[in-house]
């Protein structure tokens, strides 16, 4: 007789695999997250600059900026977050600033995996859902950063998680309430209550309750994600139950409608809060907001050929966003188109229109399709908009395991193995470059192995394909994580003895992007950083004349390797250098990767910085 501890499901493997597996995978989320290269938006460090200065203000508002057109960009709560996890910038490090994203990011997770128990009454389904939603490249990307959609996403999908949990048994029990003569409303509670009183309160509270929620997400973003939160909930509520009425559809309206207003007058305070209501008004409505829906190009041309920003990218929003388990989506979109089919066959022939789809399932259609629509509305699309619509996209994974054909898995398995032999050959080169030491380089093989043979028995196992997909794409984040760890040691960092040497310096900085010169104030702290554009420097000539009039005006000066043939400074021995370290080039121009040097990430990756003195 088998003990529970070693049940076994169908595919042969033990039953506590998914458990144990979503467990790495949260170490995965947390190791590394207070390193310069986790995946992230160009913008965090706008943001932590914003956050730094008005912590150094000592107000909660208004916010400070030193950037011009960059101060009032995104609600107050994104920031006082920031000033609170930082103790008010004491202690101003990257780790405590990205940790609530990620505290929030594992709420939506564990909201997933619970939902999708309580929906099939198994509990390693809910595990899969879980595990699946933080195997999507989105969920690692913006779900560790302090620039990320984990905190509006946690609280605009509440009222989706809550329409779940508390209509869906009324629903199923809906039948034979009609029969008898009751009313269906949002709560398992009704069904022995008096109609008049329970209608008004249940809804009340539902109404109220969704506004808190809209409010708070919206103070964390914007005003505009209330639209497609609220029209996702309002089309599931009127899709779920088995048939549509005119009482229901005033009751769901109106419940929305007030849930709309609710939010809408959480987030004006912050007009009244701040001190100059008017450059909120100007900087972040009409600048930040009503200027994504301007196109200097025509609106239908930047729909049909605006590449990225097309009607048809954003088609592919969700296959974007899944990353490496890209194909799985595909599959999941085949499984609804056949399904599909089967019952307009059904219908055409006459056998009526086949088994109805389930509550939930409608719920979860209403949220993928309402926020896709919505967000490919405006002239300015990118997939990262619609990502509060990931965990549904998880949870019918999870529901249609089984039903997405085998194929499609292997796809995304085998491209997680090459995914995992590009890192290892990155991590081959940082050794090769000694900025790897050789424990790190054996830990990043090892991680690359294991991702290796997890492909190969999924490959060769077709009853273990599925959970070796997640698990290699999840291997992947690992292998990642450890390959530019060195990069966060004595290889990519100035050490404590060069920082001793500046103290209120004024040092000259690379900076290509908006704000990018932030990221020293976690490398040289309690200096004063003048960014100048590296990029536009143009010949050598002309950037070592750049160079010697910077070290002229300032203390010190950052100069990034413009030659890979350049192994010293190039102002030498005209100045010195107290320290330097490698870097990874995050920007790069046309040209500079291709098929022929892919293989030479030394070429292309990595460049030598310096810091330099007269």
């Amino acid at each position: 007789m088998t003990s529970p501890r070693n049940r076994r499901d169908a595919t042969g493997l033990p039953s506590s695999l998914w458990p144990m597996l979503l467990a790495v995978a949260v170490g995965i989320y947390f190791f590394g997250l207070g390193g310069q290269y986790v995946p992230t938006n160009g913008d965090e460090l706008v943001y932590a600059h914003i956050a730094r200065l008005t912590s150094a203000s000592g107000h909660w508002l208004p916010l400070a900026s030193e950037l011009h057109n960059m101060r009032n960009t995104k609600p107050p709560l994104l920031f006082w977050q920031a000033m609170v996890a930082t103790d008010w910038g004491h202690h101003w490090q990257l780790f405590a600033l990205r940790l609530p994203s990620l505290i929030y990011t594992l709420l939506i997770t564990a909201a997933i995996g619970a939902t999708v128990r309580r929906i099939t009454q198994d509990a390693q389904r809910g595990w899969i859902a879980a595990c699946v939603y933080l195997a999507f490249f989105c969920t690692f990307r913006y779900g560790r950063p302090y620039l990320t959609s984990a905190p509006e996403s946690f609280w605009l999908d509440l009222p989706m998680f809550a329409l779940l949990w508390y209509l869906l048994p009324r629903h199923r029990a809906s039948v034979a309430a009609k029969v008898a003569g009751v009313d269906v409303l949002p709560s398992k509670a009704i069904a022995a209550a008096p109609r008049g009183e329970v209608a008004f309160s249940t809804y009340a509270l539902f109404s109220i309750g969704t506004g808190l929620a809209f409010g708070l997400g919206a103070a964390y973003k914007s005003f505009a994600l209330i639209a497609p939160a609220a029209a996702a909930l309002w089309c599931a509520m009127l899709l779920s139950p088995p048939c549509l009425s005119r009482r229901l559809l005033q009751k769901a309206t109106l419940s929305v409608s007030i849930s709309t207003l609710v939010g809408l007058g959480i987030f004006s305070v912050w007009f009244l809060l701040d001190p100059d209501p008017g450059a909120v008004w100007r900087e972040f409505v009409v600048g930040e907001n009503a200027g994504k829906l301007v196109d200097r190009q025509g609106y239908w041309h930047e729909a049909l050929h605006g590449g990225s920003s097309s009607l048809w990218a954003m088609l592919l929003a969700y296959v974007e966003n899944a990353g490496l388990l890209a194909f799985v989506i595909v599959g999941l979109a085949g499984v609804g188109l056949s399904a599909l089919a089967r019952r307009t066959i059904q219908r055409f022939r006459g056998g009526g229109s086949g088994q109805a789809l389930p509550a939930h399932v409608w719920v979860l259609l209403a949220w993928l399709g309402v926020w896709l629509i919505v967000f490919s509305l405006p002239s300015q699309r990118s997939a990262r908009y619609v990502i509060p619509a990931m965990p549904a996209l998880a949870m019918l994974i999870a529901l249609y395991w089984q039903h997405i054909r085998r194929g499609w898995f292997l796809a995304s398995l085998v491209l997680a193995g090459f995914a995992a032999l590009a890192l290892g050959r990155i991590g081959w080169v940082m050794h090769d470059l000694q900025i790897a030491s050789t424990p790190a380089w054996v830990a990043a093989l090892t991680l690359g192995l294991a991702t290796f043979a997890v492909t190969v028995a999924g490959v060769f196992r077709p009853a273990w394909t599925r959970p070796c997909t997640v698990s290699a794409s999840l291997l992947v984040f690992a292998s990642f994580g450890v390959t530019v760890a060195p990069l966060d040691g004595q290889s990519g960092r100035y050490d404590a003895a060069t920082s001793g040497r500046l103290a209120n310096a004024r040092i000259a900085v690379p900076s290509n992007f908006n704000a990018q010169y932030e990221r020293f104030q976690f490398l040289l702290p309690g200096n004063r950083f003048a960014p100048f554009d590296f990029d536009a420097m143009g010949s050598s000539l002309v950037a070592l004349e750049k160079l010697q009039a910077l070290l002229t005006s300032h203390d010190a000066v950052v100069w990034v390797q413009t030659d890979p043939a350049l192994t010293t400074a190039p102002c030498l021995p005209n100045c010195k250098v107290l320290a330097s370290r490698w870097v990874v080039k995050e920007r790069h121009k046309s040209g500079e990767i291709t098929w022929a040097n892919l293989w030479l990430p030394h070429t292309w990756l990595f460049s030598r910085e310096w810091l330099l003195t007269r």
